[in-house]
């Protein structure tokens, strides 16, 4: 009996794009994420802040029932530009972002460079841009929850329990200001994350390197200000630097008598080097159609 064998049909179908290509991607990565030992209890302890400085808003309206919890001066509750820019450039909150960037992020291309599966991504009618914003999307989602949102509750719960629009009044760029920088320190950390986690395929190596990096850097900004008292060596810290932003976007003080653009320029060249890096370091193969 003859014996025939079928060679390779080539498939006669049409690809589909979806309008969020992304989406998968990101979907996986903040799974993943929340899988991680120790990732959720660090998540809820970095939200506590918030909880803090939500409570905040509500007794600066019920001051009359919370009598017994301060004496002296009131202005510790005022809730004004300031009181934002405390929450949204505090120190441990850019901490708790740096830490949870190392759970959820380090991982996000160097375990796809480890186990080769870029070519798996590629080989589907995904392109690199596609690729990397579903990446960077998995970093939007933990940080504008972060930011972005309490912001948000802020404002709403001072309208609400104020009865009046007197606070929008007074301070009418501070939802500008909210969405503004929770926008620019999650930009910058997607970029940040993404650009670590390419150089290498050993997640606890990337994740030390995204912790040292942030570290170093304010570390070199105090030993130099400590030997030439200038305050231009902040734009040597990362911290500095997005606190300097949130000063300016927020309308008060900034922590250094340097100006606003240049932490605006530190901050944008590293996105940009980073997504110069990215560019390079992704490679992808060409899909037939």
């Amino acid at each position: 009996m003859p014996i025939s064998e079928r060679g390779y049909a080539h498939w006669q179908g049409t690809f589909i794009d979806g309008r969020f290509p992304w989406w998968p991607i990101t979907r996986l990565g903040i799974r993943l994420a929340f899988k991680r030992k120790y990732f959720k209890f660090v998540y809820f302890f970095s939200l506590l802040p918030a909880l803090a400085y939500l409570a905040g808003v509500y007794i600066s309206e019920r001051l009359e029932d919370f009598q017994f919890m301060f004496r002296g001066s009131r202005q510790i509750l005022k809730v004004d530009p300031q009181y934002f820019k405390t929450y949204f450039t505090s120190d441990f909150l850019l901490f708790m972002m740096v830490i949870i960037m190392v759970l959820s992020g380090a991982g996000l291309i160097a375990d796809d460079l480890k186990f080769n599966s870029l070519q798996l991504y590629f080989s589907r009618p995904l392109r690199k841009r596609d690729y990397l914003l579903g990446k960077m999307f998995t970093i939007f989602f933990f940080l504008m929850l972060l930011t972005f949102i309490p912001g948000l509750l802020f404002i709403i719960v001072k309208l609400i329990f104020s009865g009046s629009f007197k606070f929008i009044g007074e301070y009418p760029w501070i939802p500008f200001s909210v969405i503004g920088y929770s926008l620019l320190v999650t930009v910058f950390f997607a970029f940040y994350t993404l650009l670590l986690s390419s150089l290498g395929k050993n997640r606890r190596y990337v994740s030390i390197l995204i912790f040292l990096v942030y570290i170093f850097s304010d570390i070199f900004f105090g030993i130099f200000y400590g030997i030439f008292r200038s305050p231009y060596f902040a734009l040597l810290s990362i911290k500095s630097n997005l606190q300097q932003m949130g000063a300016f976007l927020f309308r008060v003080q900034p922590p250094f008598e340097v100006p606003w653009v240049y932490s605006l320029a530190i901050l944008a060249a590293i996105c940009a080097a980073s997504g110069f890096a990215l560019k390079k370091k992704i490679k992808g193969v060409e899909v037939i159609k």
